[in-house]
């Protein structure tokens, strides 16, 4: 520091000293504490204790502790961003300093008072400290008024009114079109019968169509979806089948002829044919399938609702019974597929191997592909070489496990209920569908944020954090705290005299803004107690200001007539040196 003052700033002189030492010769000079007693000075980032023997500090009894208020308000910073981390950004290092010095305090007792704060009694409730946030709260929607409602519904009422003209009109223009092609078509197969047979074909190609039977098939297609246009009731599939049918064999005329009386051309037509007509029967029986079972849901739809009328409440306690029974006996279905069909019970972790998994078909694919990968020895891969390794994709292709392929009636039955207690019962909430592999979880909930949301709340930090003074391994530092210190430093000093000791601990003086806290003279005083003789006077006194009095004490020492001879020029400097610089001591002449 001389260096830098003097060699760069070239300052004519400097004086150093102590600011305990100056707040206690300013305090002294009022009468606050006596010419023999210890100064206590908890800084920034470090706490010292200096003692006094005739107005004069003893630099050889000193302790120091690498603790202070900056400790102080960064645990205060860091168990407020823990306990609440939405807000940390709200928790500047200014803030935290803020609510440390107007809030925070020295408990009397530590392990009572956190006992307090644990408990949570009413005298717990009403130490603790609330810090409001801007927040603003969200607009209250009014209910509509009756006015209001009736203009919307009015609104929506004309809203639909055109939405039903548009798409009768939309209907109209679909039922003109199907009715003039039906008629098109009508006339068409009319000329085609006036056709002599030989100009049939030319007459075909103009038209674009390949035979009469497709000509036939447009018109049954067309005259279906006119029926459905115009909301009549469509034809039943047997006669639809029926009429397949009888003109089936007109369609594919090559499928019942055997192959022997056919030409190569009349082979692949035959193939092309016997494909069609597979394909066409596949559609028609689907056709049929879901027609009856649209049948049997209507008819169980009819015995339930009159069921339902003849006894409501039993008929929706059944209904809701045999809902839960199929949802159980579903949901442990999809259990067995995911954690393999083999489990004895044993198996409570829910960790299940690959083979466990696997249903019958799948290991049964596992096993063929396994045979084919290992059962040809090392030599040349030869595999598809001849016909029969082919017969390991049919082989494969055969699905074994009827309930991985094909509509499960429980779960058709499941959805039919379902769908039926939605109708009958508002209260009724079907279950999530989650999957096979995920357990049945209620969806989490959100609420609006409120104004306790925005609330941070001071309890046991209010303590908390400034007592690591006296107990500093609370925050890692493993050294002595401010009642330790004084024990130290009065061991330190030469015990020549009897009653040095009591006139030191007689005038303890608290210094800087760290001794500020509410309940700090009191701790020390019990503590100091506790390290002394049973009778020795105590007493503990803070500073008439303890931030500024070690300013006020240090320009009252410049002031005075003796600071030129205390000071340290920049020609001793250059001539003693550093070393010289090293034995300074100050010399307070308060």
């Amino acid at each position: 520091m001389a260096e830098l003052l003097f060699e760069t700033y070239g300052i004519p002189s400097v004086a150093f000293g102590i600011d305990a030492a100056f707040s206690y010769k300013y305090n002294q000079q009022h009468g606050v504490c006596d010419k023999d007693g210890l100064a206590l000075c908890p800084g920034f980032t470090t706490t010292h204790v200096i003692p006094f023997v005739d107005g004069e500090p003893i630099y050889k009894g000193c302790s120091r502790t690498n603790i202070g208020g900056f400790h102080v308000t960064d645990y205060l910073k860091q168990l407020l961003s823990l306990k609440y981390p939405h807000h940390i950004q709200r928790l500047t290092w200014e803030k935290v300093e803020d609510l440390k010095m107007e809030h925070c305090y020295i408990a009397s007792d530590y392990a009572s008072e956190a006992r307090l704060f644990q408990k949570g009694t009413k005298e717990a409730e009403d130490k603790t400290r609330c810090w409001q946030l801007d927040w603003t709260p969200p607009p209250v929607e009014e209910p509509p008024s009756e006015e209001e409602i009736a203009r919307k519904a009015a609104i929506k009422e004309r809203q639909g009114q055109r939405l039903r003209e548009m798409a009768e009109a939309k209907r109209s223009s679909r039922i003109n079109e199907l009715d003039n092609e039906l008629r098109g078509l009508e006339f068409l197969l009319k000329q085609l019968g006036q056709v002599e047979e030989d100009k049939i074909p030319s007459f075909l190609k103009e038209t674009g169509y390949v035979s009469k039977q497709e000509i036939e098939a447009s018109v049954l297609k067309v005259t279906h979806s006119l029926r459905k246009a115009k909301g009549e009731p469509k034809g039943e599939p047997a006669e639809v089948e029926e009429k397949t049918d009888s003109s089936g064999n007109e369609k594919y005329p090559l499928v019942g002829v055997p192959d022997n009386m056919l030409t190569p051309e009349q082979l692949k037509e035959k193939k092309r044919q016997l494909f069609l007509k597979t394909t066409s029967d596949g559609r028609q029986r689907a056709k049929q399938k879901r027609f009856e079972e649209e049948l049997e849901r209507e008819r169980k739809n009819k015995l339930d609702e009159e069921k339902r009328l003849e006894n409501p409440e039993l008929y929706l306690e059944q209904t809701r019974a045999k809902y839960k029974e199929i949802s159980e006996k579903v949901e442990q279905r999809k259990r067995l597929k995911t954690n393999g069909n083999h489990s004895n019970g044993n198996n409570t972790s829910g960790g299940v191997g690959r083979g466990e998994r696997l249903n019958a078909a799948q290991r049964e694919r596992m096993r063929l592909l396994t045979t084919a990968a290992f059962d040809r020895g090392k030599g040349e891969d030869t595999f598809g070489a001849k016909d029969e390794d082919w017969q390991l994709y049919k082989l494969m292709s055969k699905d074994k496990d009827d309930d991985d392929e094909g509509p499960d009636e429980d779960e058709a039955e499941l959805a039919r209920i379902s769908s039926r207690l939605q109708e009958i019962d508002p209260t009724f909430v079907p279950k999530l569908d989650l999957g096979p592999a995920q357990p049945t979880a209620e969806m989490p909930r959100f609420r609006p944020l409120t104004k306790e949301d925005f609330q941070i709340l001071l309890g046991v930090e209010r303590f908390r954090c400034p007592e690591i003074l006296l107990h500093p391994c609370l925050v890692g530092i493993h050294q002595a705290g401010l009642d330790e210190m004084a024990g130290a430093s009065i061991r330190r000093l030469p015990s020549t005299d009897k009653d040095l000791e009591s006139r030191l601990t007689s005038s303890i003086f608290l210094t800087g803004g760290s001794c500020l806290y509410p309940g700090l003279t009191e701790r020390l005083e019990a503590g100091i107690q506790m390290i002394r003789p049973s009778g020795s006077p105590i007493k503990v006194v803070r500073a008439l200001d303890p931030i500024l009095d070690a300013w006020r004490g240090a320009a009252t020492q410049a002031a005075s007539l003796q600071f030129p001879q205390q000071t340290f020029s920049r020609m001793d400097y250059y001539e003693k040196g550093e070393d010289w610089l090293r034995r300074y001591q100050f010399r307070y002449t308060i």
